[in-house]
């Protein structure tokens, strides 16, 4: 039997005693039942609480995390770490793209994502040839999540331009060139590989990389229902040369060009005007918030607290891969709301007071929409993903269910994720990933070379 019985189980409507939970050979979850007798055979455990979803993920970043700190002679900002960045865009391989892309996948899934939108532009060769297959990087990032066991949504980018206005993309932008037929022809080339662990949707770049026309021509030739990410108003210098190339704000000029609804993930979203941010939350897209980064890069911080007021519905994600932990994410949202209203316990609304709860539901919730999988609650029908917490470690030992995700996001460094299942599969046990050494070794090899080192 497929099956774990949790002495305490965090479902959607919040913690429930004596869960048993059951799913079938395709990885959906049959049975999720409370107040349930503990069947013979089947492994028992304290705290169960669903995986958590990276929305966003630009996997072979991962490559260069911790390698761009060192200050230059003039300021540092996003566009000086873009630079540094494109120097590894234009030297990795498909076969290193694969083996840094399982790396970072196992790293996510021993500290609590099962699930991870790829937001992919590295398309062509270096020099900017097409590959024989549209699809050669794309089908390597999706292997690498099949032997991680980690779910995904593959989503190619279109990548036109260097900036407002057209701009021709710099030579150091070639790789990344598409136009919404070549985006289309990798979507069709990755319908086979469709299916429980893996959807395909697609991503305009952003505002400045694509044209009106190309907008509207991808959205509405992408099949129905197929998720829509766009990085949007990140810097305060993307929302000026916004303004100065259309008139209007990043957001209103996207809302202008297209509809933005339940479909689409606004990745970053950082600098809105009031009026843009309650037209977000009032469309029913998600903001994809990636703290750790959107720190990392000096972007900003998100109006958290009016957006959530307004119903904004929120997820986050890992980006360029600073960090590899959902905890962390989740803690630097919150940390960064105290630091900018100097008070504490923001991320909260009416019915939910618990900040440690908010964010691990409310990330959830938007997470698995903008993935546009069947995740993100344990329910019967939706993906068996779920965590195992660690309840022997001091943090977690005799705490009572309301105080454990406040314990899990605020308590520490130590990872309490313990064992993880994705779509069906034991993948972490122990704290190790089951091909935690076999992948780590293909990762170090493919960076000694990279780097040269």
């Amino acid at each position: 039997m497929n099956a774990l019985f949790a002495r305490h189980a965090l479902l959607a409507d919040g913690w429930q005693r004596d869960v048993l939970l059951e799913w079938d050979v395709h990885g959906d979850l049959t049975k999720v039942a409370p107040e349930a007798s503990p069947p013979l055979g089947v492994a028992r455990v304290d705290y169960v609480v669903p995986g958590m979803i990276n929305l966003h993920s630009h996997s072979f970043q991962r490559a260069i995390a911790g390698l761009t700190e060192r200050a230059g002679e003039s300021p540092d900002s996003f566009w000086t770490w873009r630079d540094l960045m494109y120097r590894v865009a234009n030297r990795i391989t498909p076969e290193q793209m694969e083996a840094v892309a399982a790396q970072l996948y196992a790293e996510c899934l021993r500290h609590g994502y099962t699930a991870v939108c790829e937001f992919h532009y590295v398309q062509r060769a270096p020099g900017g040839h097409e590959y024989g297959n549209p699809a050669e990087t794309a089908q390597r990032v999706a292997q690498a999540a099949r032997e991680s066991g980690i779910g995904v949504t593959l989503l190619p980018v279109m990548y036109a331009y260097a900036g407002f206005d057209d701009a021709p993309l710099r030579p150091d932008q070639e790789r990344f060139r598409t136009d919404p037929a070549h985006v289309l022809r990798i979507v069709e080339a990755l319908e086979p590989l469709r299916g429980p662990q893996l959807e395909v949707g697609a991503a305009p770049h952003s505002l400045r990389a694509v044209s009106a026309g190309q907008l509207r021509e991808l959205v509405q030739a992408l099949p129905a229902g197929r998720p829509l990410h766009i990085h949007i108003a990140e810097q305060q210098l993307e929302v000026a040369q916004c303004l100065e190339a259309t008139g209007m704000r990043p957001v209103d000029w996207l809302m202008q060009q297209t509809d933005v609804d339940a479909r689409w993930c606004l990745v970053h979203a950082t600098h809105l005007s009031d009026g843009e941010r309650d037209r977000v939350a009032a469309s029913g897209a998600i903001a994809g918030l990636c703290p750790t980064t959107e720190a990392n890069l000096g972007d900003g911080l998100f109006p958290l607290a009016p957006y959530v007021a307004a119903g904004g519905r929120f997820g986050i994600g890992s980006d360029s891969h600073v960090s590899q932990s959902p905890v962390e994410e989740l803690r630097w949202l919150e940390y960064g709301q105290r630091l900018a209203h100097q008070r504490r316990n923001i991320a909260v609304r009416g019915d939910e007071r618990d900040v440690g709860t908010f964010l691990w539901q409310g990330a959830l919730v938007g997470g698995a929409q903008a993935a546009g999988r069947r995740l993100g609650v344990l329910a019967p029908g939706r993906r068996a993903d779920l965590l195992v917490l660690d309840s022997a470690h001091p943090n977690l030992d005799g705490v009572p269910p309301h105080e454990v995700l406040g314990r899990f996001l605020f308590s520490g460094n130590d990872n309490l994720v313990r064992d993880v299942l994705a779509g069906g599969h034991w993948v972490v046990q122990g704290g190790r990933h089951k091909a935690q050494d076999a992948i780590a070794q293909r990762y170090k090899a493919a960076v000694r070379t990279l780097h040269a080192y």
